[in-house]
């Protein structure tokens, strides 16, 4: 027997072993979580085979892209952007991807990661070129939110969505940059300067209603002081006016009592001399009537005038129709 029909005649089964067992290795495919496997029949796309596993047919059909599902960052390269007032920035980021259609992954775009950093650089230069230096710094916010915005509108069809995109840095030039720094000293220096003023405005302010309050507070003590004085001038007017009302009183009480004409006709009469006497003795000029010798005339003249008031008669006395006053005169 001829040796290479024993040899291959040893050899077939083997061979057929190992082609089997390669075969079904082909033919099992297990796919991680969050990942997916794009697969192909004879070159054209059959299915996507998600986290499992899964059998395909070996040497006809072929896993041709492997896409991972997870959220993926994308640097961007620093990049040269004119303001809308010519001022050259140098501007990178980082932008947050997620596949969310492999299909339109694996056959929208050559690179797609490539055509998205594109996509975020060129965004970022037209929305830079519509604001000035300092909105730059002020509405990184909303450069983002544009950005963003953006980049899915054209990644659309790639099937691809922008989840968020971040500025990392802004770098102006060294001018410019100077130029603020001094920018950012006046502004400080004009703040200090402003709360210096409104502190000595609040403190002559203060001062002023200080002494409003204090001119305010004496003119009501010297009012407060006034009407204490006026009352206390009221009060011993009233008392004194209550004390002789009351000694009025009790002189009449005692007239009408027995025997009170008599005293008050003596009293009158020891005034009248004593007033007399006193006249005489200091020289003063005095009116005197006519029988001014005749001193029983004047006490019975002062009597006469004490009865008539006593008796309601005074008006007639003044009008000189009782005898005893035509006496007198």
């Amino acid at each position: 027997m001829n040796p290479f029909h024993v040899m291959f005649g040893e050899m077939f089964p083997v061979t057929l072993t190992l082609i089997a067992a390669l075969a079904m290795w082909k033919g099992i495919k297990i796919v991680p979580q969050n990942y997916a496997y794009i697969v192909e029949r004879l070159g054209r796309y059959d299915r996507t085979l998600s986290g499992g596993l899964h059998f395909i047919i070996p040497f006809i059909d072929r896993v041709s892209y492997i896409h991972s599902l997870k959220e993926v960052a994308v640097d961007v390269a620093a990049q040269s952007a004119i303001t809308q007032d010519n001022v050259k920035l140098e501007i990178d980021g980082i932008v947050y991807i997620k596949i969310i259609d492999p299909v339109k992954a694996s056959y929208g775009i050559e690179d797609m990661r490539f055509g998205i950093m594109q996509l975020a650089q060129t965004t970022m230069r037209s929305e830079i070129g519509k604001i000035g230096l300092d909105k730059t710094f002020e509405e990184r916010e909303h450069l983002n939110v544009s950005i963003v915005k953006a980049i899915n509108e054209a990644a659309d069809s790639w099937g691809v969505q922008c989840l968020r995109y971040e500025i990392k840095d802004i770098q102006p030039p060294a001018t410019i940059l100077k130029a603020m720094e001094l920018q950012v000293a006046a502004e400080r220096e004009k703040r200090a300067l402003i709360l210096d003023s409104e502190g000595k405005r609040q403190a002559q302010i203060n001062m002023a209603e200080a002494a409003r309050q204090e001119q305010v507070l004496r003119s009501e003590g010297e009012k407060l002081e006034q009407i204490n004085i006026a009352e206390g001038e009221a009060n011993a007017i009233r008392a004194v006016a209550e004390a002789r009302a009351d000694g009025i009183r009790k002189i009449a009480e005692a007239i009408s009592a027995k025997g009170g004409d008599g005293a008050v006709a003596q009293q009158i009469a020891e005034k009248y001399v004593d007033a007399f006497q006193s006249g005489m003795r200091a020289g003063t000029v005095i009116m005197l009537p006519t029988n001014t010798g005749d001193v029983n005339s004047l006490v019975t003249q002062a009597l006469t005038t004490f009865n008539a008031v006593r008796t309601g008669d005074a008006g007639r006395i003044l009008r000189g129709d009782d005898k005893a006053a035509k006496g007198a005169k």
